[in-house]
């Protein structure tokens, strides 16, 4: 059989860290297996649901690389693939399950519901575990007068199916209640729409969070009273906070362009949610290609993982300093641009002025910082280095290395660090009395990567302006205290 899976959001806001974990998982099964990704929107939530919060799903889906084979914007043969386009294909289930004596129609009004729910109250004394009482399960059917359709759930015995992720699970059928599948106004709630999704669209196995395991007995029955065969179902634990609460925005960010914005890489991201909840031994980094290879439900674990930012961190790094110089200077040049600096993502300064920032760099937005130097002109300098090392005994010092650098040929870092070193030796000096001037000369820093590092990157014109422009500073401040 070929395995069919599928992702089902609702356009009603961010694209949140537990979704796209669970979209993750099965994109991974269906890229091991050979299979299908499916995805479709329930956007049956008019209320909520908005153009800018489907694009914003779409446009997260597209950063992680969790390509679809059906769905929207690719098409299949399947479609359409948002539920609001498919409310013929509901109410014709709808009405099977009424011819098979599986659904009838419910006519109770709202006050009919509340006195009910005020019966509830007063026969048990309290107002929770109210549950339908069946009063339209025999009634005549008036399809013309205003109702919804309710499910018909058999009574006695139980249901049960063995998860993919919990094992066997088993529910007594009078603890399910003959619950709304539609609306009055023909659309469909949860349980009919995602169960006639997956029935048209052929899916073979349903993986989705943990709440939804409420929804699974009533879903299973659909399937049962339609002779449709049953997939398989998987249920997947919470992502929890540090404190063992449900994730929210009080304990991290959640939403999966906050950590585009801030310079995650998408395989950083990918890798640190699926060892939420997976394990392969002690391994911690994974390609995204061993976590195809290496992807199974036997080691999703069944209680809930809590969020980590520090190790999420660490991923990020391991990730960006798996990618080439080149792949983090594309990726640094949007950030560079919010510090209202250009460069184009092939310009081979920035290729080497992101390869020196990568070994410190955690993020995007780190590297954009650490390059910035390279780019301002002046860099912006550091007043309290500026104020410590740019004092007026450095200005000749200054000019010295100026001018025994100006010759160097090529300019390179090897052959910068051999003709400094002749000159320091012919002075009698150290290099730590003018390596400090220096970097705060050529980056504003007192700290970065290498003198001659810098200095390579930076080019000959470029540094000897520089060197040229702090030692005048240096003089300056001479005046300046006098």
């Amino acid at each position: 059989m070929t395995v069919r899976v599928r992702y089902a959001p609702s356009p009603t806001g961010y694209l949140h860290l537990g979704s796209v974990r669970t979209a993750l998982y099965n994109w991974l099964w269906a890229r091991k297996q050979g299979g299908s990704f499916v995805l479709r929107v329930e956007d049956t939530d008019q209320g909520r649901s908005t153009q800018e919060a489907e694009a914003a799903i779409f446009d997260s889906m597209r950063w992680l690389g969790l390509d679809w084979d059906e769905g929207p914007q690719v098409g299949g043969p399947h479609g359409p693939y948002f539920q609001m386009q498919r409310l013929e294909v509901y109410q014709q289930f709808a009405e099977r399950l009424i011819e098979r004596g599986a659904a009838y129609r419910c006519f109770c009004t709202a006050e009919d519901l509340k006195r009910a729910r005020l019966e509830h109250k007063a026969a048990t004394g309290a107002e929770h575990g109210f549950r339908y009482p069946g009063t339209c399960r025999e009634r005549h059917s008036e399809p013309d007068l205003p109702h919804v359709i309710r499910l018909k759930v058999p009574e006695g015995g139980g249901i049960g199916w063995n998860d993919r992720v919990k094992g066997p699970l088993e529910f007594a059928l009078d603890s399910q209640q003959d619950a709304v599948l539609m609306r009055n106004n023909g659309v469909p709630l949860y349980n009919l729409g995602a169960a006639v999704d997956d029935i048209t669209m052929g899916i073979t196995l349903v993986v989705r969070g943990d709440d939804h395991v409420i929804n699974t007995p009533q879903q299973i029955l659909v399937y049962q009273a339609l002779g449709e065969p049953l997939p398989e179902f998987g249920h997947l634990p919470l992502i929890l906070s540090p404190s063992g609460e449900k994730l929210s925005k009080r304990h991290a960010a959640v939403a999966v362009a906050d950590y585009r914005d801030q310079g995650y890489v998408p395989d950083a991201v990918l890798n640190y949610l699926v060892r939420l909840g997976w394990s392969h031994g002690d391994q911690e980094i994974f390609t995204r290609d061993e976590l195809i290879e290496k992807f199974d439900w036997e080691h999703v674990g069944k209680t809930g993982s809590k969020y980590d930012l520090k190790k999420f961190q660490h991923v990020q790094a391991s990730h960006l300093r798996m990618r080439s110089p080149a792949q983090v200077a594309a990726g640094a040049v949007p950030f560079l641009a919010a510090r209202d600096l250009t460069a184009a993502a092939d310009d081979p300064r920035l290729v080497a002025a992101s390869e020196l920032s990568m070994p410190r760099a955690t993020t995007l937005v780190d590297v954009a910082e650490a390059v910035d130097y390279f780019f301002r002109e002046p860099p912006e300098r550091d007043p309290k280095a500026a104020e410590k090392f740019l004092k007026p005994a450095a200005a000749p010092l200054l000019r010295q290395l100026c001018e025994a650098v100006t010759p160097v040929e090529p300019f390179d870092r090897s052959t910068l660090e051999a003709a400094v070193k002749t000159w320091l030796e012919q002075q009698a000096l150290e290099l730590k009395a003018v390596a400090q001037p220096a970097r705060v000369a050529l980056t504003g820093r007192k700290a970065s990567p290498g003198l001659f590092e810098v200095m390579e990157v930076l080019g000959r014109e470029l540094t000897l302006q520089r060197l040229q422009s702090a030692a005048g500073d240096a003089e300056q401040a001479t005046d300046a205290g006098a």
